[in-house]
């Protein structure tokens, strides 16, 4: 195995800001009692997607620092979750940001348990169209995604569509 380096962690934090963007668009606006909407009876209720959505940050932050834990929280407050998630990503993104480098690769952290998260930004979105309460398309190509930019808190789409 290669030495690690820090030269993938600029795309990596892009990622992160990416991820952080589409889960934004996808949770703003969400109808009351979305938090509890399931697909069907067998699938996860959107709250605990994002539960587990913030899991997987906290997971990719402790493997970041060289002790990997998976600790599978129970969701609380839609509140809560929403909010566990975007300090779990900042906290993820403010870890890379540091010279030093991460115990583990950003190939591992990308295709673990960021990559599963968006994965989930998609099913949320799926939700909120079942729910009858879509989110419009988007130009993501376009949008104003930067590192470092991680809350919930995000410039408006650039181009949307229907």
């Amino acid at each position: 195995m290669a030495p690690l380096d820090n030269s993938d962690i600029p795309l990596l934090r892009h990622t992160l800001a990416t991820l952080a963007y589409r889960t934004a668009k996808t949770l703003r606006g969400a109808p009351s009692g979305f938090e509890n909407f399931r697909a069907a009876p067998s699938t996860r209720t959107a709250i605990q997607i994002v539960a587990h959505m913030a899991d997987l940050m906290e997971w990719a932050l402790s493997a970041a620092e060289g002790q990997p834990v998976w600790r599978e929280g129970r969701p609380e407050s839609w509140d809560n979750e929403v909010a566990r998630f975007f300090a779990a990503i900042k906290a993820l993104d403010e870890r890379l940001a540091k010279p030093a480098t991460p115990a583990c690769s950003p190939e591992k952290l990308f295709q673990g348990p960021i990559a599963d998260a968006l994965t989930h930004v998609g099913q949320l979105a799926t939700l909120r169209r079942i729910a009858g309460s879509r989110i419009r398309g988007e130009n993501y190509f376009v949008a104003q995604i930067a590192a470092g930019r991680v809350g919930m808190d995000q410039p408006p789409p650039v181009r949307e569509f229907d």
